[in-house]
């Protein structure tokens, strides 16, 4: 049976978070597992019970030719914040793919980018999906994007049903 995402991610965050450059580490971490989001080089700052904060530094890596971060990157870094704060979250034995995303673009983004999440807790892992918002906020607290992304959370899946007649 696979392992449950969110205790793991619990254990990991618990561990490494508290240690010198584990927050460094946790980031590089989720880059590894989820190799589009870590394209970004996002950083995982705070990662609790239904509330997550990722930063994004401005660099030409994440730049677009107006001299700003690039929309696709924040979507890139919504879609982190609300995933991690959400999978964080979720009941043991339960699973989540993000379904929809919509951003909303407020002003040009730029230095360094503050990505907050607050979730509801699910209290359990019947299929549903789950509407969760996230603001990009700049250096100086301005709201530059804001995100509401859809995910579909539901039961894992055991061995059993894994294995399909062909």
């Amino acid at each position: 049976m696979p392992e449950s995402i969110g205790p793991l991610l619990r254990q990991r965050w618990q561990r490494l978070s508290a240690l010198p450059f584990g927050r460094w580490l946790f980031s590089r971490m989720v880059g590894f597992f989820a190799p589009y989001s870590g394209s970004i080089g996002a950083n995982v700052v705070s990662l609790q019970l239904g509330h997550g904060v990722v930063t994004l530094q401005e660099r030409r890596k994440v730049s677009n030719h107006l001299h700003s971060v690039h929309a696709i990157a924040l979507v890139n870094l919504a879609e982190m914040v609300t995933g991690l704060t959400l999978l964080n979250s979720l009941p043991d034995e339960t699973r989540a793919i993000l379904s929809a995303i919509q951003m909303f673009y407020h002003k040009k983004a730029r230095g360094l980018l503050t990505a907050s999440c607050h979730c509801v807790i699910p209290l359990d892992n019947h299929e549903q999906i789950l509407e969760i918002s996230a603001d990009i906020k700049d250096e100086h607290g301005d709201v530059v994007a804001t995100a509401v992304a859809s995910w579909l959370i539901g039961p894992e899946k055991s061995a059993a049903d894994m294995i399909s007649p062909q």
